[in-house]
């Protein structure tokens, strides 16, 4: 295919872009290097493959590289993906975890390294199975967009992570484009600043509404019900629930011990089961008996996604409450309707209570009191009504 390049003008040519038609490009950067880029729309998604440098593939050979590119994207083949078939590029998940495990010796604590694995894995899970060089813009806001308002620290984090990423894949030479993750000049026009996000208490439910919200709830039987239902009966965080493997859980003790890299604190954490509890996973066990998960996803060996508790929230039409707000729906219960001391309530949300001293003479989880805690807010999500509040005795002591 002849186009509007000559190899004297691929040799010759200033900084800047030049085109060779049929969306061949060269591209020459101010320190002289010289690159040739394909530029396609497959999906109704905007996409750019490069095609080596100029170095070492002439201008006929980005043609017809470009030529084969371009057969492929006829058919609806996409030639990144095939690519990465072909000749075995490194994926973003591939390149994340090799971070991770580069910079784990650098993290303060175990806590740090899990809350950098659990991100790059649950968050930015979309984009673990891309090419690494193939990583855009638009790849980098569906990741984004949807915890940007709700979850600003965390989504924080996560771009902050993800452009580590890519930076990294920059620097082995495994990607040749600008970062999009950046920050400055970049993604700070395409979103809020963080210093202007809402922050403040995540909206919740008031717990008098809680038990006509479950009754909906166990109308649904979808995976994502069951494990918000659970969520809200345990008090655990999202993050937990969606992590919960059935060897964490022993079903005849009535507990399940959340590993330590999955807690905010940083420590395990044991969850004292109720009843209703301990039937959604007796019923869940035989049907994902081909799963390490209670609440598996939809791909193989995945849990269920970060966002299906949350979107289930939305399809019940609740507006003003979030999966997060169940925690403290059950707090304010506890300090407003039940009888049970305050450190058993914090307890049972895995909040640590007193100063270091305090924390060294308080040895014991308080386990059996949780669990009586546990039963009580179980019997009133399941109660027909709760006009009439009346106090539930705990252990008596204040």
């Amino acid at each position: 295919m002849s186009g509007n390049l000559t190899a004297r003008k691929v040799a010759t040519a200033k900084a800047g872009k030049y085109s060779d038609g049929g969306n061949l490009y060269l591209l020459v950067s101010e320190t002289g290097s010289r690159k040739w880029v394909l530029r396609f729309t497959l999906g109704g998604r905007a996409r750019e493959m490069g095609l080596g440098s100029v170095a070492v593939v002439s201008l006929a050979e980005a043609r017809d590289r470009a030529s084969d590119a371009r057969r492929k994207i006829s058919n609806g083949i996409d030639p990144i993906g095939d690519r990465k078939r072909d000749t075995g590029v490194v994926t973003f998940g591939e390149m994340a975890d090799q971070v991770c495990e580069s910079l784990s010796a650098g993290f303060r604590n175990e806590k740090h390294r899990a809350q950098w694995k659990m991100t790059l894995e649950v968050y930015a899970g979309p984009l673990r199975k891309l090419p690494v060089d193939a990583v855009s813009t638009d790849d980098v806001l569906g990741v984004l967009k949807p915890i940007w308002l709700t979850k600003a620290e965390t989504a924080s984090r996560v771009r902050g992570r993800i452009e580590k990423v890519l930076d990294a894949a920059k620097a082995k030479g495994l990607r040749e484009r600008e970062n999009p993750a950046r920050w400055r000049g970049h993604l700070d026009h395409l979103l809020p600043k963080p210093g202007k996000l809402t922050r403040g208490h995540h909206a919740a439910m008031p717990y008098e509404r809680v038990p006509g919200f479950i009754t909906d709830l166990r109308q649904r039987g979808a995976m994502a019900a069951l494990a918000l239902e659970f969520c809200i009966l345990t008090a655990a965080r999202s993050g937990e629930v969606f992590g919960l493997r059935w060897p964490e859980v022993d079903l005849e003790k009535r507990v399940w011990t959340v590993p330590g890299e999955r807690m905010k604190a940083g420590r395990p954490h044991r969850v004292p089961l109720c009843h209703r509890a301990i039937a959604i996973l007796k019923h869940l066990l035989p049907l994902t008996a081909e799963s390490v998960f209670a609440f598996p996803g939809q791909s193989v060996g995945r849990p269920l996604s970060n966002m299906a508790m949350e979107m289930m929230l939305r399809r019940m039409k609740i507006t003003d409450a979030t999966v997060h707000g169940f925690r403290s729906s059950f707090r304010d219960w506890a300090g407003n309707v039940s009888d049970f001391p305050r450190e058993i309530a914090e307890a049972a949300l895995a909040h640590v209570i007193g100063d270091k001293s305090e924390q060294a003479y308080r040895r014991s989880d308080a386990l059996e009191k949780r669990r009586a805690l546990m039963e009580a807010w179980a019997e009133w999500c399941d109660s027909p009504r709760t006009d009439n509040v009346v106090a539930i005795s705990g252990t008596g002591q204040k």
